[in-house]
């Protein structure tokens, strides 16, 4: 009786993995890109709204905060239940896109919907941002989905009042100064992001935190040399990551060559927008091995984290790039 018991215990344990296991592959597939302007035109229409100056880029953050929540298994990084408490590679593409959603945001509240620095902030902006900085990981009291939700609601009104030719408060003022500002803080992001995928393999690094300033200080002491290296338990997890911010980005260039076309135009430098966007396209062709690989740089192994850092770089020198033409162009 004891052996009958423990082979149906046992027998139990094995379908429930196998079930929480497929379950986990169906979650983990990531969501399928859109065309922006295509998409920005159907909600125009479906909403009865006139797709105006700045409706662009309120859609496409929308969609991707949208998207966070409704995708294949919905929002998982503050799941506490099987399969999802078990996986990390979509929480870590759920963050690095809304690391994204988090930045794009903080300047529509004080860059894009501003005439100047001495403007009221929009209302509904003023909702929204600070509820998409709530703990990705926050579970209860209040959960990460509900604060999320409260921030597309709010982005939905903005929307509303954008298109609303009877409104004049509600904003969005395509200038090159703000695309700027906004670029920095991609540039500062992918950089970053650059940084922590070439790592993988490990590297000794000088430190230049102060270079090309002579008065310049810090507040302790740094080693002039470090050793730079990724833990091998989070490679997998900085990939995705990077995958993620990649996704989110190349929905937003797509909207931002819509609402700041006259400004691109002008500066010739729409072509570079494009050539961003190829990049960041490049960063989501299908990952065919079933785990992530860390091969040395010049090995016979594969090293998915230089190939997505080769890609990440370039599209981040093509920011830059475009940052050179508003500015210096």
């Amino acid at each position: 009786m004891f052996q009958l018991t423990g082979r149906k215990v046992v027998v139990f344990f094995l379908v429930f993995f196998i079930i929480n296991y497929i379950i986990a592959v169906f979650w983990s597939i990531e969501p399928d890109r859109i065309e922006v302007k295509e998409y920005v035109l159907e909600q125009a229409v479906a909403n009865g709204e006139e797709a105006v100056t700045g409706y662009a880029t309120t859609t496409a953050l929308m969609f991707v905060a949208e998207t966070l929540l409704n995708k294949s298994g919905g929002y998982l990084s503050n799941d506490k239940m099987p399969p999802s408490v078990f996986m990390d590679n979509m929480p870590s593409w759920e963050l690095g896109a809304l690391n994204q959603v988090r930045d794009l945001s903080l300047i529509m509240r004080k860059d894009f919907s501003r005439s100047q620095a001495q403007s009221v902030e929009h209302a509904q902006l003023k909702i929204a941002q600070p509820k998409f900085n709530i703990d990705h990981t926050s579970w209860q009291l209040p959960s990460a989905e509900r604060e999320y939700q409260d921030a597309i609601d709010a982005l939905a009104v903005y929307r509303a009042q954008l298109a609303d030719p009877k409104d004049p408060n509600a904003q969005f003022y395509a200038r090159a100064d703000n695309l700027v500002t906004w670029l920095n803080e991609v540039q500062s992001r992918l950089g970053s992001m650059s940084q922590k995928l070439s790592a993988s393999v490990g590297r000794e690094r000088i430190n230049t935190s102060l270079v090309g300033d002579e008065g310049a200080a810090q507040s302790t002491f740094a080693p002039s040399e470090s050793m730079v290296k990724t833990s091998w338990w989070k490679i997998d997890d900085v990939f995705y990551e990077a995958r993620g911010e990649a996704w989110a980005l190349l929905h937003f260039f797509q909207a931002i060559e819509v609402d700041f076309k006259g400004v691109l135009e002008k500066k010739n430098a729409t072509v570079a927008v494009r050539q961003i966007v190829r990049e960041l396209e490049a960063t989501q062709e299908t990952v065919w091995s079933p785990m992530i690989l860390n091969g040395t740089g010049f090995g016979l192994m594969a090293n998915h984290s230089l190939v997505m850092a080769n890609y990440v770089s370039r599209a981040n020198a093509a920011i830059i790039n475009l940052n050179n033409l508003l500015t210096k162009g």
